[in-house]
C-alpha cells in the first residue's frame, strides 16, 4: 500500500473499498469527497474509516459500476488551482457515455489555446470517476493519459458505452 502524496489538502478520513474495478480509496474532509484514488492508498494524517460521506461516495461508485448510475450528487471539494477548477467543472458537464478531447474542454472553459495545460489539469485532478477526466481523449480519438491506466480508461469508457441506453 502506497502512502499519499504530502501537499494535498482536505483529509480528515479514508477509506479503501474493493469494487469489481480493484482497490479504491476515498479521502474525505469531513463533509465532502476530496480524492477518490484507483489503487491502495494510506493517507498519513487521516483516520482509516468508512464516515458517512465516504460511505455515500462508495455506494455511488458501486451503482456506476453496475450501470445503475450515470451522475454523482456526493459533494465534492477537489482542491486545485483557479484554472484546474475550471478544467474539472468543465469535465463534469460532460455526458456520460460522451468524450471530449483536450481541445475541446480548453474550449469549454474560454482558453482554446490551453490543450496542454487542460491535460496537466486532467491529470491532477484528485477525485477520479466521480469528476470523469476518463471521459477526455485525444483529438484523434486516441485514448491517452490516464492516472488509472490507459486499460482502466478503457474499461469505464466501455462501461459506460454499454449503458448509454436509456434506463427502465
Amino acid at each position: 500500500m502506497r502512502s499519499a502524496d504530502k501537499g494535498f489538502e482536505g483529509f480528515k478520513s479514508f477509506y479503501i473499498f474493493e469494487t469489481k474495478f480493484g482497490a479504491i480509496t476515498i479521502v474525505s474532509d469531513g463533509s465532502a469527497i476530496t480524492a477518490v484514488w484507483l489503487k491502495e492508498v494510506s493517507v498519513t494524517g487521516a483516520k482509516n474509516e468508512a464516515s458517512p460521506i465516504i460511505g455515500l461516495a462508495a455506494r455511488q461508485l458501486e451503482e456506476y459500476f453496475a450501470g445503475k448510475r450515470r451522475q454523482f450528487d456526493v459533494p465534492v471539494s477537489p482542491h486545485g488551482t483557479v484554472f484546474q477548477q475550471a478544467v474539472w467543472k468543465e469535465l463534469l458537464a460532460i455526458p456520460y457515455g460522451e468524450t471530449r478531447s483536450y481541445k475541446q474542454v480548453a474550449q469549454g472553459i474560454g482558453n482554446p489555446d490551453a490543450c496542454r495545460a487542460v491535460g496537466m489539469a486532467n491529470n491532477r485532478n484528485p477525485i477520479s470517476i466521480i469528476i470523469p477526466c476518463h471521459r477526455v481523449i485525444g483529438s484523434n480519438g486516441a485514448l491517452v493519459g490516464y492516472g488509472g491506466g490507459i486499460d482502466m480508461k478503457r474499461r469505464l469508457l466501455d462501461l459506460e458505452k454499454r449503458n448509454s441506453l436509456p434506463l427502465r
